[in-house]
C-alpha cells in the first residue's frame, strides 16, 4: 500500500477506554496503520453506552503502539477554550513526536451544550472553529520560536502567553468539513481536511473547493493531507450486519443534520424511525469482505491519504482478524 494509511477508528462512544486502547494496539498488530479517536462528551444513543476523555485515551494509545493518532474531531469551540486544545495536542506532539495530528470540527450539541452557552446557528459556529484555528496557529507557530502571543477576536480572547511545552514541529491541524464554503477555508487555514463517507460526487466537489483554498493561500494542496473516516458494518452474515447498523448505530441512517439535537435520549427517540434502507448510500453493510474491499478502493481511488475504519458492531476483533487478512492487503493506490 505505497503511501497509503488505512487506521482504525476508536470509538469512544461504543468501548470503554481500557477496551479502546487494547482495540487499537490489535488492530495495529494486523495491519492498521494508525488511530482515529471520537472526541464525545455523550454517546449519540445509550445503546452505545460509553463516552471517555479523547486525550487520556490517546495517550494510552501512543504508548501501546507506533503508527499515527489524534482525535477525529474536537471541537476547540465551547467545551474548551482554544488554547487548552492546543496545549493538549502539544502535549501529546512532545510525547511521540511525528505522531500525533490534531482534528478539528465545529462542533455539535450533543457534546457542546453541556457548558450551558447559546447554541448558535452552523455559520457562527463555523467562524467560532477558524477564530479557534487561527489561535491554535498562532500558538503553535510562537512557541516554536520561543515566543509569547496574543489575541483578541470576535469570540475569543488570549492573554499574552505561549506553549512551553511544545515539539519541534507542531501538529498538523486537519479540518472537518461537509460543505463547500468550509472546505475553501480549510484549504486556506489548515495543513488537511477531514471528511466522513459520501457520495463520491460530493468528496471530489470539497476536494476541489480544498484545493481552490490551498492555492488562494500559497499552498500546495497535493502536498496537503485528505483524511477520511469511513463507517461501515461486517459481520459472518448480512442479516447480523444490519442488526448491528441498526442497533449499534443508528444514527449512521439519520437523514438530516444532526448538530442541533442535545440527548442521546432524543436521538434514541429518532432512532426508532430508522428503517435499513435508509443506510443506502451512507454506509456498506454486508458479510462479504470483497463488498467492503471495492467500496473502501474507491475513496482510495479519489485521492485519500488515510483511511480509518469503524465496524459499527461489537465484533471487533473478528472484524479487525478479517480485514487485516482479507481487505488491507488487497487496497491499492
Amino acid at each position: 500500500m505505497t503511501d497509503l494509511q488505512i487506521g482504525y477508528a476508536a470509538m469512544l462512544e461504543q468501548f470503554a477506554p481500557a477496551e479502546a486502547v487494547a482495540l487499537s494496539v490489535y488492530a495495529e498488530e494486523h495491519g492498521f496503520t494508525g488511530v482515529m479517536a471520537a472526541d464525545h462528551f455523550q454517546p449519540w444513543v445509550p445503546a452505545q453506552g460509553e463516552s471517555s476523555f479523547v486525550w487520556s485515551v490517546l495517550a494510552a494509545i501512543g504508548e501501546r503502539t507506533k503508527g499515527d493518532l489524534g482525535p477525529g474531531v474536537t471541537a476547540p469551540t465551547f467545551r474548551w477554550h482554544p488554547a487548552m486544545v492546543a496545549q493538549a495536542s502539544a502535549t501529546l506532539a512532545s510525547m511521540y513526536p511525528g505522531r500525533h495530528w490534531l482534528g478539528l470540527g465545529s462542533g455539535e450539541a450533543l457534546n457542546e451544550h453541556i457548558v450551558g452557552q447559546y447554541w448558535p446557528e452552523a455559520p457562527e459556529r463555523i467562524n467560532r472553529m477558524f477564530e479557534a484555528i487561527e489561535i491554535i496557529s498562532k500558538l503553535f507557530t510562537a512557541s516554536i520560536a520561543g515566543k509569547d502571543v496574543k489575541h483578541s477576536g470576535q469570540f475569543y480572547k488570549l492573554e499574552s502567553t505561549r506553549l512551553w511545552t511544545m515539539p519541534e514541529v507542531a501538529p498538523e491541524i486537519l479540518v472537518a468539513t461537509a460543505g463547500p464554503v468550509t472546505a475553501k477555508r480549510a484549504g486556506r487555514h489548515a495543513d488537511g481536511l477531514i471528511t466522513v463517507g459520501a457520495p463520491l460526487e460530493k468528496i471530489s466537489m470539497l476536494f476541489g473547493k480544498f484545493d481552490d483554498g490551498a492555492r488562494d493561500a500559497g499552498k500546495d494542496p497535493a502536498s496537503m493531507p485528505k483524511v477520511l473516516q469511513l463507517h461501515m458494518s461486517w459481520a459472518e452474515t448480512d442479516e447480523e450486519a444490519m442488526r448491528n447498523a441498526l442497533v449499534e448505530w443508528p444514527n449512521g441512517g439519520m437523514k438530516f443534520p444532526k448538530a442541533d439535537i442535545r440527548s442521546p435520549f432524543e436521538f434514541e427517540q429518532i432512532a426508532k424511525l430508522v428503517r435499513p434502507e435508509d443506510f443506502e448510500g451512507r454506509m456498506i453493510i454486508s458479510a462479504d469482505p470483497d463488498d467492503h474491499r471495492a467500496y473502501i478502493q474507491k475513496f482510495v481511488d479519489l485521492g485519500f491519504d488515510r483511511i480509518y475504519l469503524h465496524n459499527v458492531g461489537r465484533n471487533q476483533r473478528q472484524w479487525i482478524d478479517v480485514f487485516g487478512r482479507d481487505v488491507l492487503p488487497q487496497l491499492k493506490r
